[in-house]
Order: structure tokens, then C-alpha cells, then sequence
């Protein structure tokens, strides 16, 4: 993969970059206006437009938010997106009310050196994520038609095939940003022979996602510390009551099978040993800490318990190596955000110590900044989670191999 420097002078030339400003909105603005609650992928995504700005090129951002389905919705504009990507910048941003049509191709006509255009949200056409490859090759033409050159450094992105990563590549000169460049080099550290112990932390809701990354994390990591919602399936494994709680009847078996195999290979699988049971799925349901092979048949699990920090904690501080993705609760509702919040603690203490540590991006990057941790504090937050883990099954990721082919 070419980085940006590869590309020679960009000064005049028009460069599309592929962002990933995928970033949570929350509609309680000003009448109901939507308001960014987490602006970690617009702050990411800034130092390479920034550069390519000055550098002289004039930047035609393009980026999706939401799952629109190939169509205009108003509440899945990039327009704030746009105002928030000019307070991190510190300069104008030209907001195009369209991705490919009369109004982008009027504003990226009209700029000039070091100017930013953005397009609206991609999603809003549907060869974006169309199917077929001539679907996405006919608005690939169109997207590629406004530039001279691509830069890729949506990392949130690089496991899709669609038109905006995939296609355009193969259309233009073509390179990786600063973004993907780094998250590459921090996963790169994480599969080729990572320092040891190497530790993993996995939550969120369910086992059935994270299947191909537990298969291969049992071949390289030193141990699997497991919470969130997935747990349960785990608990449920080893034939312990797990009442209401979020349970994948139909995963156990594979389960049980993967803690034969880290038996076999020496993989130490840690578990939760105390629950915050609550009787509803509420802030304000009746709630009590239970030992975690004890779950009653009317509560469901929302959080690992106290005891079960201590002990993540525990098993992390002598870690040189740690890659988490998934909160290990509810962590949205405040009662339910303390065993998170506990990982990332520990997650802090040994990164001041000199592991690498790696936030796998989605909920978990969310999360430690919901609970007032900064980005600073750990070695790295990616954007990608899915692309994360993606990379860690071993996977290739179309948006990255596509920039490997010849004449990229």
C-alpha cells in the first residue's frame, strides 16, 4: 500500500478522501436538531485532511452516516458532521447537498488550493452498496470523476466492498492516509508476534460476533477475559443458571468447545465471578450483585460485578500486550457502567507502564469516553471495530488488498 507522501505533489490536484465520520447522533438539539454525542471519528479523521490541505490539495471528503437505504433522509445528513468538521479543522468546509450530482460537482469546480469540500452521505445513492458489480463500478465512475487522486483513510470501512472504498481505488491513483496507515501498523503489532502476556478482552452483546476472532485469538493470545453479554453463553457452557440474561442457546456448544481447545493449547479463559443481576432492563430496576454460577430465574445479568474487576484488573496488570473490544455491561445506564469502567482503569494502569494497549473501536471507544477517559490515556483507539476484528480473524479486507493491486 502507497502512503499519501508516495503520491509526489498534490498541490492543484483534487483528492478524494474516503472518511469515516460515522459518528452517534442524538436528536435533543434545538427543536429536536441532531447533536454528535461522540465526535472521536471526526477528530481521527481531521490530521489528514488537515495535511492535504495544506499541502495544497484541494479535498473532497466523502462519507456515510446511519444506514440510509439509498435515498436522502434528512436524519442521516452529514450537515453537522460538516459544522463539526470545521471547529476540529479551524477552517471553512464547503457542505455539499449532494454526493455526485449538480451541487458537488459545482462546489469541487469551485475550489481552490487547500480548500475542503465534503459530499453528503454516500449511503444516499444506491451503487454505494449495491450487490453487483456494475452497480457499484456506474457510481464508483461518478464518484471518481470529480478527482485525480485517492486517499483511503476510512478504517471504519476497509472490510466493505462498496463503491466508495473498493471500486474508486481501482479507478484512481491511489494510497492509504495517516488513519489507516496507523490503525494497520497497531493491528500489525497485535498478530505478528505481539509482546507478552497478551491479554483479551471481549464483551459486548453477543458470542455469534465475535466467533471467527475467538477461533483465531485462541491460536495467539495468552488469555481471554470475557464479559458483556456474551458471557452468559459461556456461563450457560459450563451448565451455570443465567435466569433472563442475554443467552445464545444455539452458540453453547461451540462454546464448550473453545474452552476445551484453550485447556488444550494453555489459553487462560477468565470469567466473571460475581453479576449485577437486575429484575428489568432499567436504570431504576431492582438490582443486587449475584455470584455469577448463581444467576436467579427472574434477573438478567447488565454488568459484571465488583468482584469481577478486581479480578479483570488483576489479570491485565502484568499484561504487555491487550486488545479490547466490547463494554462489559450496559454501560449506558449508569448503574450498569462500573465493569467497564473497571477495564478501563486497568487498561490505563498498564499503558502507563508501557503495554500496548488497543480499544477496539464501536462501543468500547464509547464508552471509556462516556465514563470521562481520555483518548490520550490508552496507546490506541481505533474506529473500526468491526474492521478490528476483521483483521485479527485473519480476514482479507477488500478496501486494504485493493490498494496492493498493481496501478493503485
Amino acid at each position: 500500500m502507497k502512503s499519501v507522501t508516495e503520491l509526489g505533489d498534490l498541490r492543484g490536484k483534487r483528492v478524494l478522501v474516503r472518511s469515516d465520520l460515522n459518528v452517534p447522533l442524538e436528536h435533543g438539539g434545538p427543536a429536536g436538531s441532531p447533536v454528535i454525542s461522540d465526535d472521536g471519528r471526526i477528530r481521527a479523521s481531521a490530521p489528514t485532511i488537515k495535511a492535504l490541505s495544506e499541502a495544497g490539495a484541494r479535498v473532497i471528503v466523502c462519507a456515510h452516516l446511519g444506514r440510509p437505504k439509498g435515498a436522502p433522509e434528512d436524519k442521516y445528513s452529514l450537515a453537522p458532521v460538516a459544522a463539526r468538521l470545521r471547529e476540529v479543522l479551524g477552517q471553512d468546509v464547503t457542505f455539499a447537498s449532494d454526493t455526485v450530482g449538480e451541487n458537488a460537482r459545482a462546489a469541487v469546480d469551485a475550489a481552490q488550493d487547500g480548500d475542503v469540500v465534503l459530499l453528503e452521505n454516500l449511503r444516499f445513492n444506491p451503487g454505494e452498496t449495491a450487490k453487483t458489480d456494475e452497480e457499484r463500478a456506474e457510481f464508483a465512475q461518478q464518484l471518481a470523476g470529480l478527482a485525480d487522486v485517492f486517499v483511503s483513510d476510512g478504517f471504519g470501512v476497509v472490510h466493505r466492498k462498496q463503491a466508495s472504498v473498493y471500486d474508486v481505488a481501482r479507478l484512481l491513483p491511489s494510497a492509504v492516509g495517516g488513519l489507516v496507515e496507523t490503525e494497520v501498523g497497531v493491528l500489525r503489532r497485535l498478530t505478528e508476534d505481539p509482546e507478552r502476556p497478551y491479554a483479551v478482552v471481549l464483551g459486548g452483546a453477543k458470542v455469534s460476533d465475535k466467533l471467527g476472532v475467538i477461533d483465531n485469538l485462541l491460536q495467539t493470545a495468552d488469555r481471554l477475559l470475557i464479559g458483556g453479554g456474551m458471557v452468559f453463553t459461556f456461563l450457560a457452557a459450563q451448565d451455570y443458571e443465567v435466569g433472563r440474561s442475554l443467552l445464545e442457546s444455539d452458540q453453547i456448544e461451540q462454546v464448550k468447545g473453545y474452552l476445551e481447545q484453550a485447556r488444550e493449547r494453555g489459553v487462560e479463559i477468565v470469567l466473571p465471578v460475581d453479576i449485577v443481576a437486575a429484575t428489568e432492563f432499567s436504570a431504576d430496576a431492582d438490582r443486587e450483585v449475584v455470584p455469577a454460577g448463581a444467576i436467579p430465574a427472574d434477573r438478567m445479568g447488565l454488568d459484571i460485578g465488583p468482584e469481577s474487576g478486581v479480578l479483570f484488573a488483576e489479570k491485565l496488570k502484568d499484561c504487555r500486550t491487550v486488545f479490547w473490544n466490547g463494554p462489559m455491561g450496559a454501560f449506558e445506564m449508569e448503574p450498569y457502567a462500573a465493569g467497564t469502567a473497571a477495564v478501563a482503569k486497568a487498561l490505563v494502569e498498564v499503558t502507563e507502564k508501557g503495554a500496548l494497549t488497543v480499544v477496539g473501536g464501536g462501543d468500547s471507544a464509547a464508552a471509556v469516553r462516556q465514563l470521562g477517559f481520555e483518548d490520550a490515556q490508552f496507546g490506541h483507539i481505533s474506529t473500526g471495530g468491526g474492521a478490528s476484528l476483521e483483521y485479527l480473524e485473519g480476514k482479507e479486507l477488500p478496501g486494504l488488498t485493493v490498494l496492493d493491486e498493481p496501478g493503485a
